[in-house]
């Protein structure tokens, strides 16, 4: 299974310039080939190729599934971003093709990176999302100030990923469908940052005893989010 994406597919029925390309050239699909398509939304469309140009590659859609394999679960991670940005795409990529609806990043105290590519970040998510064979691609928000995520998060479940005697472990609870977990940089959180996020009603929770690297504790919370019942 070949999987194109394409965020206005069910009004254009048409792949873009890349991806018409990459079907036509590199994969050397045909008239009559199918292939199956994705708006990020849910829906997955199987396709066959009507006119095969490969800068603009019509299709017709034989089969509209709905809400594919929709998740359950909401998973909101909120993340300080690293000073290496191919740690952070690493953790994007791994983090669509296990499960994650949403993305932020946050500009904490210590944070040591304070300028995020939106476009690349998304560009990675798609890319794992049609690898990993998805209907929904994560929604990826520009970077803010710690203090205004924690103010204007509206996740039901809230929890920040701390190591201290205040913690429990995530395993400890049980995920409501709509969850978020925030993940301090390398420096960790200062006592006034954990201080506000539990005034707004976050749980401290921790991941093992071992102190993890920042994109190493994001994925493991998403991973968590996604296997606890």
């Amino acid at each position: 299974m070949q999987l194109f994406y394409k965020a206005d597919f069910g009004e254009t029925q048409m792949l873009d310039e890349t991806d018409s390309k990459h079907c036509i050239k590199v994969l050397r699909k045909a008239i009559g080939d199918e292939v199956w398509v994705t708006n990020g939304l849910g829906d997955m469309y199987q396709c066959i190729i009507t006119d095969a140009n490969p800068k603009k590659a019509l299709l017709k859609t034989t089969q509209h599934l709905v809400e594919f394999q929709k998740s359950s679960r909401r998973i909101h991670l909120a993340i300080a971003p690293t000073k290496n940005i191919d740690r952070i795409t690493y953790l994007v990529e791994k983090a669509t093709e296990i499960g994650l609806s949403e993305i932020s990043f946050i500009l904490t105290t210590n944070s040591e990176r304070k300028i995020i590519k939106k476009d690349r970040v998304e560009r990675v998510a798609i890319s794992a999302m049609k690898q990993s064979l998805k209907a929904y691609l994560p929604k990826v928000n520009e970077l803010v100030t710690y203090e205004e995520f924690i103010a204007n998060n509206t996740s039901n479940q809230k929890f920040i990923a701390h190591l201290s005697e205040k913690s429990s472990p995530l395993e400890s609870y049980s995920p409501e469908n709509d969850v978020c977990i925030v993940v301090g940089p390398e420096g960790d959180f200062t006592d006034e940052e954990l201080s506000l996020a539990e005034q707004a009603g976050y749980k401290q929770v921790s991941m093992g005893t071992s102190r993890l690297r920042t994109e190493t504790a994001g994925l493991v919370g998403v991973t968590l989010l996604n296997l606890l019942k």
